[in-house]
């Protein structure tokens, strides 16, 4: 492995529950890329967080999670995907539950099809229901699009932006989006199993600068960690993306501190 490893994330793959992995993809960001340096920054600003949890009274090294590394991304973002599934689908194989740092959002479709979930959650700005952006059919913009090829439902909290074709698409019977103003109220009444995807751009600017399209009046980070907290327990992956280099550690911070909530709210459970 590269750098540091995700702090606390120290069991051996044989002997753990959840497996850091870390997507560094960036061949489709717009506006300000960089993603490909979000899964170093989060384990590197995640090292200052104390190993204890009081509200749940464990520590994070105690939950047998192990770090992977990372999936080294090339140009081909389809090939890439391809491959990041396999990684992927073997770590559920072995019975571990994947925790993926991207890296663009596009790497969220390799972690649904590697789970195969009923229902797909995510944080969000963007609607991300496209179906090409700029001629590219795998850009970020395009991922829930896609995802829905795999699951019976997407749920979309803190939407504030798509174009006027993804409106029309979001309010077909397997869309619900929950605009910001309605995520404190929003309750997980959900289908089977799930998986969690959070988009740092889903959080209001102030709170995560890092990241490639921001997006104003979003989410404040105790917002996000009581979705995570809530949907975590009937999860069989999850994700955080779209951090990049762009700040001085805020988002970066922010998604180390939400994969921490996972697990915690997940072996909870």
């Amino acid at each position: 492995m590269r750098g540091f490893g995700f702090p606390g994330a120290s069991t051996a793959r044989g002997e753990a529950d959840y497996a850091v992995l870390g997507a560094p993809l960036d061949v489709s960001t717009t506006f300000r890329p960089g993603a490909r340096f979000g899964p170093g920054r989060v384990r590197r600003f995640a090292r200052t967080f104390d190993d204890y949890d009081h509200r749940t009274g464990t520590c994070f090294s105690d939950l047998a999670v192990h770090d992977a590394g990372d999936l080294d991304a090339w140009d081909d973002a389809a090939d890439y995907l391809s491959f990041l599934e396999g990684s992927l689908s073997d770590l559920h194989a072995e019975g571990l539950l994947p925790l993926l740092l991207g890296g663009e959002h596009t790497v969220a479709l390799a972690g649904v099809r590697a789970a195969d979930p009923d229902v797909f959650v995510c944080v969000d700005a963007h609607l991300d229901l496209r179906t090409d952006y700029a001629g590219n059919d795998r850009s970020h913009a395009t991922v829930t699009r896609h995802v829905l090829d795999v699951v019976d439902e997407a749920v979309v909290l803190g939407a504030r932006t798509g174009s006027e074709a993804e409106w029309e698409r979001a309010e077909e019977d397997d869309v619900t989006v929950v605009p910001p103003e309605d995520v404190n109220d929003w309750e997980p009444d959900l289908e089977g199993e799930a998986y969690l995807s959070v988009d740092v751009d889903g959080l209001d600017p102030g709170f995560a600068p890092g990241t490639g399209t921001m997006e104003p009046f979003g989410l404040a980070p105790r917002e996000v960690r009581e979705v995570v907290r809530s949907v975590a327990p009937r999860c069989t992956a999850f994700d955080v993306v779209e951090v990049n280099d762009r700040d001085d550690g805020q988002s970066a911070t922010v998604a180390g501190k939400l994969l921490r909530e996972f697990v915690f709210a997940h072996a909870e459970g």
